[in-house]
């Protein structure tokens, strides 16, 4: 009976014993699964935006955009950095080094080229104007504003050569043509000009103006056949007929601007 007893007493103690294993097994489970989630999540990505604009001459401005996930969390800041060129990429690559440490990333760099001059009367004529050239993700957008025309049509065109020192605009060559095609309206299947960039309209009070927008030109690229810099816009006294051989059937060349950085 005594033996029973103590046999028995030794198994409820094992049951007991392994019963508060199972439990502590189970505690200590469920203590670092609350661990790992309670854990603060590392910041996983960040992104950062730069786009770099010239404001004159000698002054840069970069719009940085830093987009980093944190905790789940989007959080987005905005820099603007403006000064010298050597100024303005030594804050930005500085910036980029500091957020972008350790961390997967993304970056997306957009410069901004912008070129602004004069265009100046030839021919005896009185016709001046502001053209801008502005290159942005791939693609030139030219302005042009040119007061002093007679009213109607005119051709306006990029010549070879940025020189405009003679008094009828001849200095300029012909059509700026690298890729050697015929003449004739932008776009046409049977040829035309990188300079062919075709007509706009004069008012009555002779200010006209014209947009222009391409992928076929740069500004300052080492592309040939698609570099603007050291060409020359001329505006013609009369209209582009987008046939005629070599260059139109423009007349006089009325008004002239060099494209020099």
């Amino acid at each position: 009976m005594l033996i029973h007893f103590f046999l028995t007493l030794k198994c409820k103690k094992n049951r007991i014993m392994k019963i508060t294993s199972i439990l502590f097994a189970s505690i200590l489970t469920v203590s670092l699964l609350a661990s790992c989630e309670t854990k603060p999540k590392k910041e996983k990505h960040a992104e950062v935006s730069i786009e770099m604009k010239k404001v004159n001459d000698t002054l840069l401005r970069a719009t940085i955009t830093t987009i980093t996930d944190k905790n789940g969390v989007s959080n987005e800041d905005v820099q603007v950095i403006e000064g010298t060129p050597g100024e303005v990429k030594a804050k930005v690559e500085a910036h980029k080094r500091t957020v972008l440490l350790d961390k997967p990333h993304q970056m997306h760099q957009k410069t901004e080229k912008k070129l602004q001059f004069s265009l100046e009367a030839k021919s005896k004529s009185t016709a001046s104007g502001m053209v801008s050239l502005t290159e942005k993700d791939g693609q030139v957008t030219l302005e042009a504003h040119i007061n002093g025309l007679d009213a109607g049509v005119h051709a306006i065109h990029i010549h070879e050569k940025a020189d405009c020192s003679s008094a009828d605009g001849k200095s300029a060559g012909g059509h700026w043509n690298p890729t050697f095609q015929p003449h004739g309206a932008w776009g046409d299947a049977a040829g035309y000009h990188r300079g062919d960039i075709g007509n706009f309209t004069a008012d009555s009070s002779g200010h006209g103006m014209i947009t222009f927008n391409t992928d076929q030109w740069c500004i300052g690229c080492d592309d040939t056949d698609k570099n603007l810099l050291g060409r020359a816009i001329i505006v013609h006294q009369g209209a582009d007929d987008l046939t005629s051989q070599p260059s139109g059937a423009a007349g006089a060349r009325v008004s002239c601007a060099g494209i020099i950085e």
